[in-house]
């Protein structure tokens, strides 16, 4: 027979660690997740300084919103998600609907990855010719792809995706990145006051380029109201066949109907040949492996920067769009 000392020990402890795990049990079904969700580093990107590239300017901050930052790798999203959010809320994206839409490769990732996290099917319609990487990216996630003519450029996945959508309305939602106001409004509410924020105000010029024009609108619209002396000048490639990916060019293109020309204070045309010099550029010179676009809108920014009276300060924020990765099977990499 066990002594009485250590019976009382084992009772005691007994009753005195039961209350303790009763308390920790309803405790830990109590307190929140640990870790983030995927979709809740969407935004908030950094604000990197660009010194070297303007370093002839010596009044001049040139800053790039590094959107490869967000988890799908892009700046689109910010604009896919707020999409995606607004037509679950007003009831257009059921259960059972497949989200459709034209893309050149960035939204159609950002959908592609929130659909993945959501349990939401997605379709997308491409030009064939979009990178390797793109394609490889959206096949892991498991979108249905279809292809479109390379020389119909985004246009025609714009027209295969309306068809479609015409078609099969009970099957699909379409989203329709160029015409819906959700796109615009990820940056009006989001993207515009984290610059105003990361600049304390001090933003002179804001420079965007042109694919959807939802980025350029979204961030016009509120810059200008927080700051309405802000100069915002919108970029956009100087021909219709260019290899500037996801860029639009506006007078040959069908134009988003969320794009209002009106916003920009100044409009500057940048050739493909500057924009691929910039991306190796700014890989050898800042560090930063960028995507194409990315780089056409540093052209852009020295562009303005020559414009300036000599030694005039100024504080240039541009979007940095994606980084390079998705784009290093190019062949302007080993082009001198």
């Amino acid at each position: 027979m066990e002594p009485a000392s250590r019976r009382f020990a084992q009772v005691s402890d007994s009753s005195v660690h039961a209350p303790a795990r009763g308390i920790a049990h309803r405790i830990a079904n109590e307190v929140s997740p640990l870790g983030q969700h995927t979709l809740d580093r969407i935004g908030n990107t950094p604000l990197l300084r660009l010194p070297r590239v303007v370093a002839k300017h010596p009044g001049v901050e040139l800053l790039g919103k590094a959107e490869w930052f967000n988890p799908g790798g892009s700046v689109k999203d910010r604009a896919a998600a707020n999409i995606i959010a607004a037509a679950r809320r007003s009831g257009q994206l059921q259960p059972g609907k497949i989200l459709l839409d034209s893309t050149s490769g960035n939204t159609g990732i950002a959908y592609a990855m929130i659909g993945a996290a959501q349990g939401i099917p997605v379709t997308l319609c491409m030009p064939e010719n979009v990178s390797v990487e793109r394609k490889r990216i959206l096949q892991a996630y498991g979108a249905n792809i279809i292809y479109t003519d390379p020389a119909d450029g985004s246009d025609g996945a714009i027209r295969m995706a309306r068809e479609l959508a015409a078609k099969h309305p009970e099957l699909y939602f379409y989203a329709d990145q160029y015409s819906n106001d959700a796109n615009w409004r990820a940056h009006y509410h989001g993207t515009a006051n984290e610059i105003w924020q990361q600049t304390e105000g001090r933003i002179t010029h804001f420079v965007s380029m042109l694919g959807t024009s939802g980025t350029f609108v979204g961030n016009t619209r509120r810059l200008k109201e927080l700051n309405p002396h802000i100069r915002c000048i919108s970029l956009q490639p100087d021909a219709p066949f260019h290899g500037i990916e996801g860029a639009k060019h506006m007078p040959s293109a069908i134009v988003p109907k969320i794009y209002d020309a009106s916003l920009a204070d100044a409009n500057l045309e940048i050739s493909t040949e500057a924009s691929y010099a910039m991306v190796k550029r700014l890989a050898r010179e800042e560090g930063l492996l960028v995507g194409i676009s990315a780089a056409a809108a540093v052209v852009g920014c020295l562009q303005i920067a020559q414009q300036l009276k000599k030694n005039e300060r100024a504080v240039l924020v541009t979007i940095l769009c994606d980084s390079g990765d998705k784009y290093l099977s190019e062949r302007f990499w080993q082009e001198e």
